[in-house]
């Protein structure tokens, strides 16, 4: 069985909570991702996506320099273990509807990667399809 560790991408760039999202805009443009672990020192406290940004600032009408990371980002997060099973993860990802989640070392318990569908689309063929499929079903509009 393949470990999430075999497919992680294992140099992740973190962020502080105190941190504006203009910084954190800023590295995703930079590191071409859409995600970025909040870590206050060695302890993964968040994660911040492009979408937070847009949806919970932008659309507001909050001012990317003075806005914090921890105003925006997701504080409720899945993670995972480095030696879990990848099959056991696509699981959570599929269930979770989740297109990306740190990667902790169990013993440590510190951030020493993320795995996203990518990773899985390209280092991990079985099951990719049903977990895309699943993950990109779409949700209703949470408007009444």
């Amino acid at each position: 069985m393949q470990h999430i560790s075999d497919i992680m991408t294992p140099d992740v760039t973190t962020i502080a909570p105190g941190a504006s999202i203009q910084e954190a805009a800023r590295i995703m443009n930079e590191r071409n991702v859409g995600s970025i672990p909040v870590c206050e020192g060695d302890r993964l406290v968040g994660l911040v996506t492009d979408r937070d940004i847009t949806v919970r600032a932008t659309s507001v009408g909050k001012a990317p320099g003075s806005t914090r990371v921890e105003e925006v980002m997701s504080a409720s997060m899945h993670y995972c273990f480095a030696d879990q099973e990848v099959n056991e993860v696509m699981d959570i990802m599929r269930d979770a509807q989740i297109r990306r989640m740190p990667v902790m070392d169990r013993s440590t318990g510190k951030l020493i990667g993320i795995v996203a569908l990518g990773d899985l689309a390209t280092k991990h063929s079985a099951e990719v399809d049903r977990t895309l499929s699943e993950i990109s079903t779409p949700s209703e509009p949470d408007r009444s």
